[in-house]
Protein backbone atom coordinates (compact mmCIF):
# COMPACT_ATOMS: atom_id res chain seq x y z
CA UNK A 1 0.00 0.00 0.00
CA UNK A 2 1.38 3.37 -1.00
CA UNK A 3 2.19 5.63 1.73
CA UNK A 4 -0.07 9.04 1.53
CA UNK A 5 1.99 12.38 1.70
CA UNK A 6 0.13 14.49 4.21
CA UNK A 7 -2.17 17.26 2.47
CA UNK A 8 0.10 19.70 4.57
CA UNK A 9 3.31 18.51 2.55
CA UNK A 10 3.09 20.25 -0.61
CA UNK A 11 6.66 20.10 -2.79
CA UNK A 12 8.64 23.17 -3.33
CA UNK A 13 8.11 24.31 -6.71
CA UNK A 14 10.98 25.21 -8.46
CA UNK A 15 12.42 28.73 -8.32
CA UNK A 16 12.83 31.01 -10.94
CA UNK A 17 15.83 32.09 -9.48
CA UNK A 18 17.57 29.11 -9.29
CA UNK A 19 18.43 28.98 -13.01
CA UNK A 20 19.65 32.67 -12.63
CA UNK A 21 22.13 31.40 -9.68
CA UNK A 22 23.77 28.86 -12.01
CA UNK A 23 24.18 31.22 -14.57
CA UNK A 24 25.80 33.55 -12.30
CA UNK A 25 27.99 30.80 -11.11
CA UNK A 26 28.88 29.58 -14.53
CA UNK A 27 30.06 33.06 -15.65
CA UNK A 28 31.63 33.75 -12.87
CA UNK A 29 33.80 30.09 -12.97
CA UNK A 30 34.36 31.10 -16.94
CA UNK A 31 35.20 34.77 -15.98
CA UNK A 32 38.16 32.81 -13.52
CA UNK A 33 40.29 31.39 -16.04
CA UNK A 34 43.93 31.80 -16.19
CA UNK A 35 45.90 32.92 -18.87
CA UNK A 36 49.86 33.27 -19.10
CA UNK A 37 51.23 36.45 -18.11
CA UNK A 38 55.01 36.67 -19.29
CA UNK A 39 57.31 39.50 -17.15
CA UNK A 40 56.99 43.01 -18.29
CA UNK A 41 60.53 44.60 -19.37
CA UNK A 42 60.22 47.23 -16.33
CA UNK A 43 59.87 44.13 -14.09
CA UNK A 44 62.81 42.50 -15.60
CA UNK A 45 64.77 45.66 -15.50
CA UNK A 46 63.46 45.78 -11.51
CA UNK A 47 64.40 42.15 -11.11
CA UNK A 48 68.21 43.14 -12.71
CA UNK A 49 69.19 45.88 -10.89
CA UNK A 50 67.89 44.50 -7.70
CA UNK A 51 70.39 41.20 -7.96
CA UNK A 52 72.69 43.46 -9.23
CA UNK A 53 72.73 45.70 -6.25
CA UNK A 54 72.16 42.75 -3.88
CA UNK A 55 75.44 40.35 -5.06
CA UNK A 56 78.34 42.55 -2.96
CA UNK A 57 76.41 43.61 -0.31
CA UNK A 58 77.44 44.07 3.25
CA UNK A 59 80.62 42.76 2.17
CA UNK A 60 83.82 43.88 3.76
CA UNK A 61 85.94 46.20 1.31
CA UNK A 62 89.28 45.00 -0.34
CA UNK A 63 92.18 47.18 1.35
CA UNK A 64 95.73 45.88 1.71
CA UNK A 65 97.50 43.05 -0.42
CA UNK A 66 95.10 39.85 -0.36
CA UNK A 67 96.94 36.74 1.20
CA UNK A 68 96.42 33.34 0.36
CA UNK A 69 94.14 32.86 3.73
CA UNK A 70 92.35 36.20 3.34
CA UNK A 71 91.22 34.73 -0.23
CA UNK A 72 90.01 31.42 0.95
CA UNK A 73 88.32 33.56 3.71
CA UNK A 74 86.64 36.11 1.29
CA UNK A 75 85.47 32.85 -0.39
CA UNK A 76 84.32 30.54 2.40
CA UNK A 77 82.13 34.22 3.39
CA UNK A 78 80.97 35.74 0.65
CA UNK A 79 80.91 33.30 -2.30
CA UNK A 80 77.68 32.42 -4.04
CA UNK A 81 77.75 29.09 -4.26
CA UNK A 82 78.73 28.48 -0.89
CA UNK A 83 75.90 30.47 0.46
CA UNK A 84 73.06 28.57 -1.84
CA UNK A 85 74.58 25.47 -0.16
CA UNK A 86 74.36 26.85 3.76
CA UNK A 87 70.59 28.15 2.64
CA UNK A 88 69.96 24.60 1.82
CA UNK A 89 71.25 22.84 4.87
CA UNK A 90 68.64 25.44 6.96
CA UNK A 91 66.16 25.06 4.53
CA UNK A 92 66.50 21.06 5.41
CA UNK A 93 66.95 21.99 9.27
CA UNK A 94 63.60 24.39 9.25
CA UNK A 95 61.81 21.41 7.57
CA UNK A 96 63.07 19.16 9.96
CA UNK A 97 61.58 21.24 12.79
CA UNK A 98 58.37 21.07 10.75
CA UNK A 99 58.30 17.03 10.31
CA UNK A 100 58.76 16.94 14.25
CA UNK A 101 55.08 18.53 14.44
CA UNK A 102 53.32 15.84 12.40
CA UNK A 103 54.08 13.44 15.43
CA UNK A 104 51.81 15.18 18.28
CA UNK A 105 48.10 14.10 18.71
CA UNK A 106 45.87 16.38 16.52
CA UNK A 107 43.71 19.29 18.50
CA UNK A 108 40.71 20.01 15.98
CA UNK A 109 38.56 22.99 16.33
CA UNK A 110 35.25 23.35 13.98
CA UNK A 111 32.74 25.74 13.78
CA UNK A 112 29.57 26.06 11.63
CA UNK A 113 26.47 27.30 10.17
CA UNK A 114 23.76 26.32 8.81
CA UNK A 115 20.51 28.07 7.63
CA UNK A 116 17.39 26.87 5.45
CA UNK A 117 14.48 28.43 4.03
CA UNK A 118 11.58 25.68 5.72
CA UNK A 119 11.67 23.37 7.97
CA UNK A 120 13.48 20.21 8.42
CA UNK A 121 11.09 17.89 9.01
CA UNK A 122 9.87 13.96 8.74
CA UNK A 123 6.97 11.09 8.85
CA UNK A 124 6.58 8.20 10.67
CA UNK A 125 5.41 5.06 8.60
CA UNK A 126 4.59 1.32 10.29
CA UNK A 127 5.94 -1.69 9.28
CA UNK A 128 3.34 -3.55 10.02
CA UNK A 129 0.45 -1.74 8.30
CA UNK A 130 1.58 0.61 5.86
CA UNK A 131 0.22 3.73 7.20
CA UNK A 132 1.43 6.68 8.01
CA UNK A 133 1.84 6.22 12.32
CA UNK A 134 3.29 9.86 12.76
CA UNK A 135 2.00 13.83 12.19
CA UNK A 136 5.24 15.08 10.12
CA UNK A 137 7.13 17.06 13.15
CA UNK A 138 10.90 18.64 13.12
CA UNK A 139 13.22 18.59 15.91
CA UNK A 140 15.76 21.35 14.37
CA UNK A 141 15.61 25.04 14.08
CA UNK A 142 16.19 26.21 10.54
CA UNK A 143 19.43 28.17 11.82
CA UNK A 144 21.63 26.92 13.76
CA UNK A 145 25.61 27.15 14.81
CA UNK A 146 27.60 24.36 15.95
CA UNK A 147 31.25 24.03 17.41
CA UNK A 148 32.98 21.30 18.49
CA UNK A 149 36.82 20.25 20.22
CA UNK A 150 38.47 17.43 20.06
CA UNK A 151 41.40 15.86 20.91
CA UNK A 152 42.81 12.66 18.77
CA UNK A 153 46.09 10.76 18.42
CA UNK A 154 46.47 7.62 15.87
CA UNK A 155 49.26 5.20 16.73
CA UNK A 156 49.51 4.07 13.24
CA UNK A 157 49.82 8.07 11.97
CA UNK A 158 52.54 8.50 14.85
CA UNK A 159 54.46 5.69 13.42
CA UNK A 160 54.65 6.98 10.04
CA UNK A 161 55.26 10.37 11.22
CA UNK A 162 58.39 8.99 13.79
CA UNK A 163 59.93 7.79 9.86
CA UNK A 164 59.26 10.04 8.05
CA UNK A 165 60.96 13.01 10.75
CA UNK A 166 64.11 10.44 10.89
CA UNK A 167 64.38 10.23 7.41
CA UNK A 168 64.49 14.34 6.82
CA UNK A 169 66.93 14.49 9.87
CA UNK A 170 68.79 12.08 7.48
CA UNK A 171 68.17 14.74 4.47
CA UNK A 172 69.71 17.34 6.74
CA UNK A 173 72.89 15.57 6.89
CA UNK A 174 73.01 14.94 3.47
CA UNK A 175 72.26 18.69 2.86
CA UNK A 176 75.54 18.95 5.65
CA UNK A 177 77.41 16.66 3.78
CA UNK A 178 76.69 19.02 0.09
CA UNK A 179 77.93 22.01 1.94
CA UNK A 180 80.82 20.23 3.17
CA UNK A 181 81.79 19.15 -0.44
CA UNK A 182 81.24 22.46 -1.74
CA UNK A 183 83.72 24.06 0.42
CA UNK A 184 86.13 21.77 -0.37
CA UNK A 185 86.38 22.22 -4.02
CA UNK A 186 86.10 26.08 -3.31
CA UNK A 187 89.09 25.82 -1.13
CA UNK A 188 90.93 24.04 -3.80
CA UNK A 189 89.69 26.36 -6.47
CA UNK A 190 90.94 29.24 -4.48
CA UNK A 191 94.21 27.54 -4.32
CA UNK A 192 94.39 27.10 -7.86
CA UNK A 193 93.35 30.32 -9.13
CA UNK A 194 95.60 32.11 -6.13
CA UNK A 195 98.62 30.45 -7.44
CA UNK A 196 98.47 31.10 -10.97
CA UNK A 197 96.85 34.78 -9.93
CA UNK A 198 100.28 35.46 -8.35
CA UNK A 199 102.32 33.75 -11.39
CA UNK A 200 100.44 36.82 -13.46
CA UNK A 201 101.38 39.65 -11.39
CA UNK A 202 104.89 38.79 -11.14
CA UNK A 203 105.65 37.91 -14.86
CA UNK A 204 102.42 39.15 -17.24
CA UNK A 205 104.35 42.74 -17.55
CA UNK A 206 107.49 40.73 -18.16
CA UNK A 207 105.85 38.58 -20.43
CA UNK A 208 104.33 41.92 -22.54
CA UNK A 209 107.96 43.03 -22.70
CA UNK A 210 109.30 40.07 -23.85
CA UNK A 211 106.24 39.98 -26.43
CA UNK A 212 107.70 43.32 -27.67
CA UNK A 213 111.22 42.12 -28.11
CA UNK A 214 110.79 39.02 -29.69
CA UNK A 215 108.57 41.49 -32.33
CA UNK A 216 111.41 43.28 -32.76
CA UNK A 217 113.88 40.69 -32.97
CA UNK A 218 111.85 39.51 -35.75
CA UNK A 219 111.54 42.82 -37.76
CA UNK A 220 116.02 43.03 -37.32
CA UNK A 221 116.02 39.19 -38.45
CA UNK A 222 113.84 39.60 -41.74
CA UNK A 223 115.63 43.01 -42.76
CA UNK A 224 119.30 41.50 -41.86
CA UNK A 225 117.89 38.40 -44.07
CA UNK A 226 116.89 41.55 -47.01
CA UNK A 227 119.88 42.67 -46.68
CA UNK A 228 121.56 39.51 -46.90
CA UNK A 229 123.59 40.29 -44.33
CA UNK A 230 123.02 36.38 -42.70
CA UNK A 231 122.55 33.29 -44.59
CA UNK A 232 118.90 32.57 -45.55
CA UNK A 233 118.88 29.48 -43.55
CA UNK A 234 120.11 30.95 -40.98
CA UNK A 235 117.85 33.72 -40.63
CA UNK A 236 114.47 31.70 -41.05
CA UNK A 237 115.71 29.01 -38.83
CA UNK A 238 116.03 32.06 -36.37
CA UNK A 239 112.85 33.59 -37.40
CA UNK A 240 111.06 29.99 -36.51
CA UNK A 241 113.02 30.01 -33.09
CA UNK A 242 111.60 33.42 -32.66
CA UNK A 243 107.63 32.97 -33.51
CA UNK A 244 108.18 29.80 -31.44
CA UNK A 245 109.05 31.32 -28.73
CA UNK A 246 106.51 34.10 -29.30
CA UNK A 247 103.75 31.55 -29.63
CA UNK A 248 104.51 30.05 -26.01
CA UNK A 249 104.45 34.13 -24.93
CA UNK A 250 100.63 34.35 -25.68
CA UNK A 251 99.49 30.82 -24.36
CA UNK A 252 101.28 31.72 -20.79
CA UNK A 253 99.61 35.47 -21.57
CA UNK A 254 95.94 33.57 -22.12
CA UNK A 255 96.65 31.27 -19.01
CA UNK A 256 97.70 33.82 -16.43
CA UNK A 257 95.35 36.69 -17.36
CA UNK A 258 91.95 34.89 -16.58
CA UNK A 259 93.64 33.47 -13.19
CA UNK A 260 92.97 36.92 -11.42
CA UNK A 261 89.71 37.15 -13.23
CA UNK A 262 88.42 33.46 -11.46
CA UNK A 263 90.33 34.23 -7.84
CA UNK A 264 87.95 37.09 -7.97
CA UNK A 265 84.83 35.64 -9.30
CA UNK A 266 85.41 32.97 -6.37
CA UNK A 267 85.53 35.76 -3.69
CA UNK A 268 82.86 37.13 -5.49
CA UNK A 269 84.26 40.56 -6.27
CA UNK A 270 81.88 42.30 -9.21
CA UNK A 271 84.29 42.00 -12.51
CA UNK A 272 87.16 44.61 -12.73
CA UNK A 273 87.28 45.63 -9.17
CA UNK A 274 90.92 46.34 -8.74
CA UNK A 275 92.76 44.29 -5.86
CA UNK A 276 96.61 43.64 -5.38
CA UNK A 277 98.16 40.14 -4.36
CA UNK A 278 100.68 39.50 -2.27
CA UNK A 279 103.53 37.51 -3.91
CA UNK A 280 105.16 35.33 -1.04
CA UNK A 281 108.06 33.35 -0.97
CA UNK A 282 107.91 30.06 -3.30
CA UNK A 283 108.65 27.73 -0.38
CA UNK A 284 108.92 23.77 -0.82
CA UNK A 285 105.88 21.46 0.30
CA UNK A 286 107.17 18.47 2.04
CA UNK A 287 105.97 15.30 1.03
CA UNK A 288 105.97 14.06 5.04
CA UNK A 289 102.18 14.16 5.32
CA UNK A 290 100.37 13.58 8.50
CA UNK A 291 98.88 9.80 7.50
CA UNK A 292 100.46 7.28 4.84
CA UNK A 293 98.67 6.04 2.21
CA UNK A 294 96.91 3.81 3.30
CA UNK A 295 95.71 6.03 6.57
CA UNK A 296 94.83 8.35 3.97
CA UNK A 297 92.68 5.82 2.12
CA UNK A 298 90.68 4.93 5.07
CA UNK A 299 90.72 8.40 6.63
CA UNK A 300 88.96 8.41 2.74
CA UNK A 301 86.39 5.83 2.99
CA UNK A 302 85.34 7.50 6.54
CA UNK A 303 85.11 11.21 5.71
CA UNK A 304 84.00 11.64 1.88
CA UNK A 305 81.12 13.69 1.97
CA UNK A 306 79.70 11.16 -1.16
CA UNK A 307 80.12 8.23 0.56
CA UNK A 308 78.61 9.63 3.64
CA UNK A 309 75.52 11.23 1.37
CA UNK A 310 74.88 6.80 0.52
CA UNK A 311 75.17 5.82 4.07
CA UNK A 312 72.49 8.24 5.08
CA UNK A 313 70.29 7.38 1.95
CA UNK A 314 70.50 3.51 2.93
CA UNK A 315 69.34 4.91 5.97
CA UNK A 316 66.54 6.41 4.94
CA UNK A 317 65.97 3.69 2.46
CA UNK A 318 65.57 1.63 5.45
CA UNK A 319 62.66 3.86 6.88
CA UNK A 320 60.78 3.12 4.07
CA UNK A 321 60.42 -0.25 4.57
CA UNK A 322 59.32 1.18 8.22
CA UNK A 323 56.58 2.98 6.76
CA UNK A 324 55.83 -0.04 4.25
CA UNK A 325 55.51 -2.22 7.33
CA UNK A 326 53.55 0.40 9.06
CA UNK A 327 50.98 0.67 6.50
CA UNK A 328 49.78 -2.71 6.52
CA UNK A 329 48.87 -2.29 10.59
CA UNK A 330 45.43 -1.61 11.48
CA UNK A 331 45.11 2.17 12.47
CA UNK A 332 43.89 2.76 16.23
CA UNK A 333 42.33 5.93 16.98
CA UNK A 334 41.27 7.30 20.28
CA UNK A 335 39.73 10.89 20.52
CA UNK A 336 38.12 12.75 23.75
CA UNK A 337 36.08 16.11 22.37
CA UNK A 338 33.53 18.73 23.76
CA UNK A 339 30.54 19.30 21.24
CA UNK A 340 27.85 22.42 21.46
CA UNK A 341 25.17 22.87 19.07
CA UNK A 342 22.76 25.68 18.94
CA UNK A 343 20.10 23.79 18.20
CA UNK A 344 16.95 24.38 20.94
CA UNK A 345 15.00 21.26 20.39
CA UNK A 346 17.51 19.48 21.74
CA UNK A 347 17.92 18.51 25.52
CA UNK A 348 21.54 19.07 25.50
CA UNK A 349 23.35 21.43 23.75
CA UNK A 350 26.52 20.62 25.36
CA UNK A 351 27.86 17.09 25.30
CA UNK A 352 31.59 15.93 26.12
CA UNK A 353 32.60 12.35 23.61
CA UNK A 354 35.61 9.97 24.14
CA UNK A 355 36.52 6.86 22.15
CA UNK A 356 38.28 4.61 20.44
CA UNK A 357 38.28 4.00 16.62
CA UNK A 358 40.20 0.54 14.89
CA UNK A 359 40.41 0.31 11.28
CA UNK A 360 42.58 -1.60 8.88
CA UNK A 361 42.58 -1.22 4.90
CA UNK A 362 43.06 -4.56 4.06
CA UNK A 363 43.66 -3.85 -0.15
CA UNK A 364 46.82 -2.70 1.85
CA UNK A 365 48.49 -6.27 2.29
CA UNK A 366 48.77 -6.62 -1.39
CA UNK A 367 50.65 -3.49 -1.66
CA UNK A 368 53.29 -4.43 0.71
CA UNK A 369 55.02 -7.14 -1.60
CA UNK A 370 55.46 -4.37 -4.23
CA UNK A 371 56.90 -1.88 -2.12
CA UNK A 372 59.26 -4.13 -0.45
CA UNK A 373 60.43 -5.11 -3.95
CA UNK A 374 61.13 -1.65 -4.73
CA UNK A 375 63.15 -1.34 -1.47
CA UNK A 376 64.95 -4.24 -1.84
CA UNK A 377 66.40 -2.77 -5.53
CA UNK A 378 67.04 0.29 -4.15
CA UNK A 379 68.93 -1.07 -1.21
CA UNK A 380 71.17 -2.98 -3.74
CA UNK A 381 71.42 0.34 -6.19
CA UNK A 382 73.02 2.13 -3.53
CA UNK A 383 74.90 -0.92 -2.34
CA UNK A 384 76.48 -1.12 -5.44
CA UNK A 385 77.10 2.32 -5.81
CA UNK A 386 78.73 2.73 -2.40
CA UNK A 387 81.36 0.09 -3.99
CA UNK A 388 82.03 2.15 -6.84
CA UNK A 389 82.56 5.24 -4.66
CA UNK A 390 84.63 3.10 -2.76
CA UNK A 391 86.98 2.02 -5.71
CA UNK A 392 86.71 5.66 -6.98
CA UNK A 393 87.86 7.26 -3.70
CA UNK A 394 90.86 5.03 -3.35
CA UNK A 395 91.84 5.56 -6.67
CA UNK A 396 91.68 9.57 -6.19
CA UNK A 397 93.54 9.11 -3.54
CA UNK A 398 96.36 7.23 -4.53
CA UNK A 399 96.42 9.52 -7.65
CA UNK A 400 96.58 12.66 -6.07
CA UNK A 401 99.11 11.63 -3.96
CA UNK A 402 100.94 10.58 -7.23
CA UNK A 403 99.93 13.59 -8.47
CA UNK A 404 101.74 15.62 -6.01
CA UNK A 405 104.96 13.88 -5.86
CA UNK A 406 105.41 14.35 -9.58
CA UNK A 407 104.41 17.89 -9.54
CA UNK A 408 106.92 18.05 -6.64
CA UNK A 409 110.14 16.57 -8.93
CA UNK A 410 108.47 18.99 -11.93
CA UNK A 411 108.89 21.67 -9.67
CA UNK A 412 112.33 20.53 -8.80
CA UNK A 413 113.57 19.97 -11.76
CA UNK A 414 112.43 23.19 -13.07
CA UNK A 415 114.09 24.63 -10.45
CA UNK A 416 117.19 23.53 -11.88
CA UNK A 417 116.77 24.55 -15.39
CA UNK A 418 115.81 28.35 -14.30
CA UNK A 419 119.21 27.82 -12.64
CA UNK A 420 121.10 26.45 -15.28
CA UNK A 421 119.32 29.10 -17.55
CA UNK A 422 120.48 32.03 -15.51
CA UNK A 423 123.88 30.59 -15.41
CA UNK A 424 123.61 30.64 -18.90
CA UNK A 425 122.41 33.92 -19.30
CA UNK A 426 125.66 35.12 -17.46
CA UNK A 427 127.81 34.05 -19.69
CA UNK A 428 125.88 34.81 -22.61
CA UNK A 429 125.91 38.45 -21.19
CA UNK A 430 129.64 38.54 -20.37
CA UNK A 431 130.45 37.13 -24.13
CA UNK A 432 128.38 39.86 -25.39
CA UNK A 433 129.98 42.55 -23.36
CA UNK A 434 133.16 41.36 -25.11
CA UNK A 435 131.67 41.16 -28.39
CA UNK A 436 131.87 37.29 -28.73
CA UNK A 437 128.39 36.67 -29.17
CA UNK A 438 125.78 38.79 -31.61
CA UNK A 439 122.67 40.41 -30.18
CA UNK A 440 120.37 37.71 -31.64
CA UNK A 441 121.93 35.44 -28.96
CA UNK A 442 121.84 37.71 -25.88
CA UNK A 443 118.09 38.02 -26.87
CA UNK A 444 117.13 34.55 -27.29
CA UNK A 445 118.95 33.41 -24.49
CA UNK A 446 117.21 36.57 -22.17
CA UNK A 447 113.76 35.09 -23.38
CA UNK A 448 114.74 31.59 -22.71
CA UNK A 449 115.39 32.73 -19.10
CA UNK A 450 112.18 34.32 -18.76
CA UNK A 451 110.05 31.39 -20.01
CA UNK A 452 112.32 29.18 -17.38
CA UNK A 453 111.19 31.77 -14.83
CA UNK A 454 107.27 31.60 -15.97
CA UNK A 455 107.38 27.38 -15.71
CA UNK A 456 109.14 27.33 -12.44
CA UNK A 457 105.93 29.56 -11.31
CA UNK A 458 103.52 27.67 -13.37
CA UNK A 459 104.79 24.36 -11.59
CA UNK A 460 104.55 25.65 -8.38
CA UNK A 461 100.78 26.67 -8.72
CA UNK A 462 100.83 22.95 -9.86
CA UNK A 463 102.09 21.81 -6.91
CA UNK A 464 100.02 24.08 -5.12
CA UNK A 465 96.93 22.40 -6.77
CA UNK A 466 98.21 18.66 -5.98
CA UNK A 467 98.60 19.62 -2.35
CA UNK A 468 95.16 20.89 -2.34
CA UNK A 469 94.00 18.07 -4.34
CA UNK A 470 95.65 15.63 -2.17
CA UNK A 471 93.67 16.65 0.94
CA UNK A 472 90.23 17.33 -1.07
CA UNK A 473 90.59 13.23 -1.90
CA UNK A 474 90.96 12.44 1.95
CA UNK A 475 87.71 14.35 2.73
CA UNK A 476 89.11 16.22 5.66
CA UNK A 477 87.23 20.03 5.89
CA UNK A 478 88.67 22.88 4.64
CA UNK A 479 88.37 24.48 8.42
CA UNK A 480 87.24 23.10 11.62
CA UNK A 481 84.29 24.20 13.66
CA UNK A 482 85.91 26.55 15.15
CA UNK A 483 86.18 28.39 11.93
CA UNK A 484 82.97 30.55 11.36
CA UNK A 485 82.12 32.01 8.22
CA UNK A 486 80.31 34.83 11.23
CA UNK A 487 83.61 35.89 11.72
CA UNK A 488 85.46 38.81 10.19
CA UNK A 489 87.96 38.29 7.05
CA UNK A 490 91.02 38.93 8.97
CA UNK A 491 90.14 36.44 11.64
CA UNK A 492 89.15 34.25 9.75
CA UNK A 493 92.13 34.41 7.49
CA UNK A 494 94.44 33.81 10.89
CA UNK A 495 92.22 30.87 11.91
CA UNK A 496 92.76 29.70 8.33
CA UNK A 497 95.90 30.01 8.28
CA UNK A 498 96.83 28.56 11.97
CA UNK A 499 94.61 24.89 10.24
CA UNK A 500 96.60 24.61 7.19
CA UNK A 501 100.25 25.29 8.46
CA UNK A 502 99.40 22.29 10.91
CA UNK A 503 98.65 20.35 7.48
CA UNK A 504 102.23 21.22 6.51
CA UNK A 505 101.23 24.08 4.14
CA UNK A 506 104.30 26.40 4.59
CA UNK A 507 103.00 28.85 1.78
CA UNK A 508 103.81 31.88 3.30
CA UNK A 509 105.32 30.85 6.23
CA UNK A 510 108.32 31.78 7.61
CA UNK A 511 108.93 28.61 9.66
CA UNK A 512 107.99 25.01 9.54
CA UNK A 513 105.16 23.64 11.08
CA UNK A 514 105.33 20.33 12.85
CA UNK A 515 102.72 18.16 11.60
CA UNK A 516 99.73 17.84 14.18
CA UNK A 517 97.16 15.61 15.05
CA UNK A 518 94.40 17.74 14.34
CA UNK A 519 95.09 17.70 10.64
Amino acid sequence: MPFPRPATDRRTPRRPGTVAVAAAIAALLAGCSVTPEPLSQEALTVRVNRNLASLTTGQEPVGKEITLYEAMARALKYNLDYKVAMMEEAVRSRELDRARYDMLPQLVANAGYSSRDNDSGASSRSLLTGRQSLEPSTSSERQTTGADLSLSWDVLDFGVSYARARQQSDQTLISLENRRKVANRMVEDVRTAYWRAVSAERLITRLSQLAGEVTTALDDSQELARRRNTSPLAALTYQRDLIDVERQIQSLQRELVIAKGQLAALMNLEPGTPFKLALPQRNALSTDFCMSGEGMMKAALANRPELREVAYRLRINEQDGTVALLRNLPSLRAFIGTNYDSNDFLYNNHWSGVGVRASWNLMSIFRYPADKRVIEAQTEWLGERERALTMAVMTQVHVSRAQFAFARQSLLTAARYSQVQTGINDQVQSAFKARQEGRQRLIREEMNGLLAEVRYDLAYADMQNAFANVYSSVGLDSFTPDVSSSDAVPVLSDKLQKLWLSRQDLSGATSATACTASS
